[in-house]
């Protein structure tokens, strides 16, 4: 039964999902319009009652809460960029997308993009998202100089993450970064931006037809390149893959056509994935033909290549409901995050996801540098692999919970954006700082009103919460 918020909120009854379209849930989504309406909803709400939500791109349950409140935060959307200290103040309900539309014709880019720009701002510091050049300047929170979070008495508070001299202050910044909106909901941020001279990257492509040399080419381009990523063919024995290293192009190294205008910025979604797809759609045979055209198209070697910000950063947003290719069953996502000595696990983790029969289209492979002073902040020196799964595929779960013992053996973790079916046990012993965080938690909410059903299936609040 869906519980009774403020009459004058604008609500309405939702089935919702993350967009692995896994755990869908009835909720009540709630729009407040300004500051004082979100802290009079959150004063009046019960414990365990509300979670925020952005667009929905985490791939599980950490944006729902079953039979409860949903907060969504598109009227907070004002942007105020000051080109002189290349930072920019926006809302919470900002998405990247939008955002990228007035940066790069103004001569900026976000310090750090994951893989879709379907993201809101406030939905990027609450899971500390990650992109391709983690390995040079870290995660987006590493970048966010303050935040406005409203928090569980319905307070308005300012944190920075030097805390002006308050050490509870600084602890609440780091808590709300990748804390999974579960400390408040949060506002507004200024972060820092990177200045560019056009929207070109120029992309270094390399193909390689084994793992090992590969992985040994990633480690390499840590000193070289800004931005670097690989994609793996997950059913292919030996790991091939396709390195792709760059950074953004100067205007001067643009084709004399372009020099005139060397900031147009005019993203576009291509098509629509169909509104129905069989289940089946995904299997081994498909997967492998289309691994075998997407590593064929790829040069040998190909240096200095100009692409368009779009395809390089946010390839798959070309696509329109994408996650509907792997047909009503859905898919999820296992990322794991090694450190450098548990290398190993990446060869071992492809194999076991062949053995199962588990096929993959996107496998991606990238290389993290340091952490920051986040908790629960998923990226930590070494490697993160993702695969895309079918939910459906036979004995893939158990599969996955024998993967999560060595990730967790080795120093490794799962990123809680991505994650919809981990256990308790796993988040306890693979986020060391879990304790930490949630004492933290409970000072920015003693009286539990924010939960979500991650927090519920994982245990991370801890104690009797929800």
């Amino acid at each position: 039964m869906l519980l009774t918020f403020p009459a004058d909120l604008p609500a309405s009854n939702q089935t919702l999902s993350g967009w692995g379209r896994t755990r869908p849930v009835t909720a009540q989504l709630l729009q407040p319009v300004s500051v004082e309406k979100l802290q009079q909803l959150i004063r009046q709400a019960p414990p365990g009652s509300l979670i925020a939500r952005g667009l929905g791109r985490s791939y599980g349950d950490a944006a729902q809460l079953r039979d409860a409140g949903v907060v969504e935060l598109s009227a907070f959307d004002a942007i105020r960029l000051d080109p002189a200290s290349a930072t920019v103040t926006c809302g919470a309900g900002v998405s990247l997308d939008h955002l990228l539309r007035l940066l790069v014709p103004a001569g900026f880019f976000l310090p750090v993009t994951p893989g879709t720009r379907k993201v809101t701002i406030g939905g990027a510091i609450a899971a500390d998202v990650h992109g391709k050049n983690h390995h040079v300047e870290g995660s987006f929170g590493t970048h966010v100089q303050s935040l406005r979070l409203v928090d569980g008495n319905g307070e308005l508070r300012l944190l920075t993450p030097s805390g002006r001299g308050s050490v509870d202050e600084a602890e609440q910044f780091w808590a709300t970064v990748g804390g999974m909106g579960l400390t408040g909901v949060i506002v507004e941020a200024t972060f820092a931006l990177i200045p560019i001279s056009s929207s070109l990257i120029s992309v270094d492509t390399h193909r390689y037809t084994d793992l090992e040399a590969l992985m040994a080419a990633m480690v390499e381009a840590d000193s070289r390149y800004r931005y670097s990523v690989a994609w793996v063919d997950s059913l292919d024995p030996k790991g091939r893959g396709v390195l792709t290293c760059g950074d953004h192009a100067p205007a001067e190294q643009l084709p004399k056509a372009q020099q005139s205008t060397p900031l147009d910025y005019d993203p576009k979604a291509l098509a629509s994935a169909p509104p129905f797809l069989p289940g089946g759609l995904l299997n081994r045979l498909t997967v492998r033909a289309f691994n075998e055209a997407w590593y064929r198209k790829a040069p040998r070697h190909r240096d200095g290549e100009l692409q368009a910000m779009a395809p390089f950063f946010h390839p798959l947003d070309g696509v329109q409901e994408w996650n509907r290719i792997y047909g009503p069953a859905g898919f999820l996502q296992y990322q794991v995050g090694v450190p450098d000595a548990a290398a190993h696990l990446v060869p071992r983790t492809l194999e076991a996801l062949r053995q199962v029969g588990a096929p993959s289209f996107l496998t991606v492979l990238k290389r993290f540098g340091h952490s920051n002073p986040a908790p629960l902040s998923f990226p930590l020196p070494g490697w993160t692999l993702a695969a895309d799964l079918p939910a459906a595929v036979p004995g893939l779960l158990e599969v996955l919970d024998q993967l999560d013992q060595e990730v967790a053996a080795a120093g490794g973790r799962l990123y809680l954006a991505k994650d919809s079916r981990q256990s308790a046990s796993m988040l306890q012993r693979s986020y060391p700082r879990l304790q930490e965080w949630q004492q933290t938690q409970r000072m920015l909410d003693p009286r539990r009103v924010f939960s979500s059903d991650l927090a519920l299936r994982t245990g991370l609040l801890g104690g009797d919460a929800g």
